[in-house]
């Protein structure tokens, strides 16, 4: 329905028909089934799986590989949940904008992100793709720049090999020699090999006394905390550094991967992962229901869920997985609300060089926030819009309750803009960990343009269902492999 490519429900739709031609079966019977009530779907099932959001379908993508049953169900008549991809017509029906404009192109032009981020080429979102194998339905393209707003008020590349730091406009000539310096040392660390380290121990030096020992000046710690390690804020200055180290590496070695930038998107816009990640489940056996509601959790005398309820029929199994918006309000708790504002564009957005796909990072304290804004812009190229029409989105953290203002420093750098959508999100998160009553429930996407912090969420709801860790070593060079 909005998804560029239904290639999934076609494969759904063909087999229901199929069976409905068929003399349909005796509907399994249960003990546990009551009164009056049906089974839904096959009634018995290892995990059930709410949403067919990205986490939501990597979860039961993993879960389907290693042989467990899964029932997928969704309330909409799509894939991707608050993560879809719409067409125009969709997007402006989704933000009630009347009648979209003929001018702009077709239907099959777009395949507009409603929460649009960048993947991370050597990340672990790739290394969950290839771990599943979705990689062989989905095309990748590398993203053509990646920036960052300088205190000048410019915007200019980000620099992450050491002879780019020579030449870059980001610092002076002798901070230039300094940061050459810090690239050199962080590109050869290595955690287990102590003569890689210098004298020093990251798991006890803070952020900052690494930047200070290198005689790197404020400035410079938040384009690289910011815009290179993904940081949010500057709580992570006074940690220690070796996390924030990792996510160093983590960006060089993507940079480093594709040349341009560090980042990845697939073609037709995200809404292709969820789906990708749910035909791996249905090829091993997993089943998938969309345009079905779910009226209840189920729970037994202890407060452990154990099955759900739509209508009257019921599935039961021993998980209940799922995004926030189908469990009960004292299952989950706030955590903030994100600001997302789309933006239609005849023109790449200035001082860009012109690039089609770019990501652009406002660290916070550069205008004032305590809250990073991050700009994205993707095109005709990426197969999400009609050619010559650019799609920039502005995200951010909202600090106060005007939206607008909250987003200003980022819609600046746009240039004119023909037409622009804004929502405001709750976020949330579990209450729990989901051990005690059976519900593993996924975090909201954060406001980044990238997903190195819900793939956090990801590794943690996956250990929380399993008990046990998702192998992560995983060569993620090229999206083009097959483990």
């Amino acid at each position: 329905f909005f998804s560029r490519c239904g290639c999934v429900e076609t494969l759904i739709s063909t087999i229901i028909m199929a069976e409905e031609e068929q003399v349909a079966p005796a509907a399994p019977t249960f003990d546990w089934l009551p009164e009056g009530m049906e089974p839904l779907a096959d009634g018995e099932y290892d995990a059930i799986v709410m949403g067919t959001g990205l986490k939501e379908c990597v979860i039961s993508g993993l879960l389907s590989v290693q042989g467990k049953r899964v029932l997928q169900v969704d309330r909409n008549a799509y894939y991707g949940g608050d993560g879809a991809s719409l067409n125009l017509t969709h997007l402006f029906e989704k933000f009630k904008a009347g009648e979209a404009p003929t001018n702009l192109g077709s239907n099959r032009d777009y395949a507009v992100d409603l929460i649009p981020k960048f993947i991370m080429a050597c990340g672990n979102l790739t290394k969950m793709l290839l771990h599943t194998k979705v990689t062989r339905y989905l095309d990748f393209r590398s993203i053509a720049g990646s920036y960052v707003y300088a205190s000048t008020g410019k915007i200019l590349k980000v620099p992450a090999t050491p002879n780019e730091a020579l030449s870059s406009p980001l610092m002076g000539l002798f901070e230039k020699r300094r940061f050459r310096k810090f690239l050199i040392y962080i590109d050869q660390y290595e955690e287990n090999k102590p003569e890689t380290h210098e004298g020093r121990d990251l798991t006890t030096m803070t952020m900052r006394e690494l930047y200070t020992e290198f005689g790197l000046v404020p400035d410079t710690h938040q384009f690289i905390s910011h815009a290179m390690c993904l940081e949010l804020d500057e709580e992570h200055m006074d940690k220690p550094a070796l996390p924030t180290v990792k996510n160093l590496q983590t960006y060089c070695y993507s940079l480093a991967r594709y040349g341009t930038s560090p980042y990845i998107y697939p073609l037709y816009g995200l809404g292709g992962l969820p789906e990708g990640f749910s035909r791996i489940c249905a090829i091993h056996g997993g089943t998938f229901m969309l345009n079905q509601d779910v009226d209840e959790i189920l729970f037994n005398e202890s407060g452990q869920a154990y099955g759900i309820k739509a209508g009257n029929q019921m599935a039961k199994a021993d998980i209940i997985i799922g995004d926030p918006s189908y469990f009960p309000k004292e299952k989950i708790r706030a955590t903030g609300k994100v600001v997302r504002c789309i933006c239609l564009l005849n023109h790449p957005i200035p001082n860009t060089n012109d690039s089609e796909s770019v990501q652009i990072i406002i660290p916070g304290p550069q205008v004032g926030r305590k809250n990073d804004v991050f700009v994205c812009s993707v095109g005709h190229s990426l197969a999400v819009a009609a050619q010559g029409v650019y799609v920039a989105i502005v995200s951010t953290i909202l600090e106060d309750g005007d939206p607008d203002k909250n987003l200003a420093s980022g819609l600046r750098l746009l240039g004119p803009i023909l037409k622009r959508f804004t929502s405001v999100t709750t976020t949330y998160e579990p209450v729990t960990d989901g051990t005690a009553d059976k519900c593993f429930i996924s975090s909201s996407f954060d406001a980044t343009s990238h997903f190195e912090n819900d793939c956090d969420d990801l590794l943690s709801l996956y250990e929380r269902v399993t008990g046990e860790k998702l192998d992560m070593t995983i060569n993620a060079d090229s999206v083009e492999g097959d483990y």
